[in-house]
């Protein structure tokens, strides 16, 4: 992994530079070896314990002896990757801009377990998108995709601080300074977090923010009389968080908690970092395995983890934020939000209203998950930009 030139904090004669992904043999040498002599569990005795033996077991050979990281070096620097120190931190972002003099700049924020590969499969219809079926052209965009402090090629914090709060004034801090005064901005998992931070703490900045997962408390005021008027969906939805809440947030307990004990087994095990990251790609897609998400994604992500010995570090980020996230202030800015069947947690609209207090756009999706942009791309793509039209 090299820059062009380095990015020194501070140093206002050098704010963004190129950034060439290079990994050096000798790393994916090291990684094929571990894979090699991968030490795996026996079976679960149920299948709630977790992740499936037989599924892990072929992961770690597909990822031996099929997956090509080159071809993600590829296409990560072709698409345009730079670097730049904002607030004494090396931010890692894409920026790729559209040829249309109309396109509009739009920040995408990832969350965990995932990076800035969530945005690759969409880049092209979101940057240059060409015409639409009645011959007029389809929105454009100018995008940037940041990878969070801690995750992927963004530098790992020294101290403590690097909460939503932080990550968001630094998201603002460079939209300024790629030149973009006003911007969109869209955002899931914690990245829905840090978007709604944006749109909160830089009201001026924000244009329109878009959501897959909006941030939400049960309003005060909202009493057993109000919650016997939900839908029969929205109830089965508060059913399905609770359910998540009880039996599926483990690995949120644990990150949130003690990130660096559970850190020493995901940046010394290719297969452990794999398996942790993999179970989420099973549990929060829509359909078998994992749903649309092709198994050669689900490994770009991982290997983007494992060669940055990200485990520890992107796991920091629940301990710095978890439960200590507004999510009260109300989002004046106009606010869409799109609600995919198989994500986690899905807050009934009246909720969402509550907050959200100028909301364009809302739709509920037949299909997808938690991973939109990678499961159902051209349905992701189709409500950015009917959201986005309404800004």
């Amino acid at each position: 992994m090299a820059a062009d030139a380095p990015v020194p904090a501070g140093d206002p004669a050098v704010e963004v530079v190129p950034f060439v992904l290079d990994v050096p043999e000798e790393q994916l040498a090291d990684l094929r070896e571990r894979l090699r002599r991968v030490r795996l569990p026996e079976p679960a005795t149920d299948p709630s314990q977790g992740i499936g033996l037989d599924a892990v077991g072929e992961l770690c050979r597909a990822w031996l002896e099929e997956h090509d990281w080159r071809r993600v070096e590829d296409e990560l620097n072709r698409r345009g990757q730079f670097r730049t120190a904002i607030d004494g931190l090396g931010v890692h972002f894409l920026h790729v801009r559209s040829p249309r003099r109309d396109a509009r700049p739009l920040i995408v924020t990832h969350g965990w377990p995932g990076s800035v590969v969530e945005v690759l499969d969409v880049l092209d219809a979101l940057v240059d998108p060409g015409d639409g079926p009645d011959g007029q052209p389809l929105p454009a965009f100018h995008v940037v995709a940041p990878s969070l402090p801690g995750f992927g090629f963004s530098d790992k914090p020294t101290g403590r601080g690097w909460g939503v709060e932080r990550i968001a004034d630094a998201w603002a801090g460079l939209m300024s300074r790629l030149g973009y005064d006003r911007f969109l901005a869209q955002g899931g998992d914690w990245g829905a977090m840090v978007t709604t931070a944006l749109a909160v703490r830089h009201p001026d900045r924000v244009a329109m923010m878009h959501t897959t997962m909006p941030m939400v408390r049960r309003p005060e005021g909202f009493d057993d009389a109000s919650m016997s008027e939900l839908s029969d969906t929205e109830r089965r939805w508060l059913a399905g968080t609770e359910e998540f809440r009880r039996v599926g947030s483990g690995y949120s307990a644990q990150q949130r908690t003690r990130p660096q004990t559970l850190g020493y087994g995901l940046v010394d095990s290719p297969a452990g970092q794999l398996a942790w990251i993999a179970e989420k790609f099973v549990a929060w897609t829509d359909g078998d395995g994992f749903g649309g998400v092709p198994r050669d994604r689900v490994l770009d992500n991982a290997a983007i983890y494992w060669l940055t010995a990200s485990g520890a570090s992107s796991a920091r980020l629940y301990w710095e934020s978890f439960g200590g996230t507004d999510v009260d202030s109300p989002v004046t800015v106009p606010s869409a939000v799109s609600i995919f069947p198989a994500e986690m947690a899905k807050p009934p609209r009246a909720w969402v209203e509550a907050r959200f207090r100028d909301l364009r756009h809302w739709n509920v999706l037949p299909t997808g998950g938690h991973f939109a942009s990678l499961e159902v791309p051209g349905d992701f793509v189709d409500e950015l930009r009917t959201a986005f039209a309404r800004a």
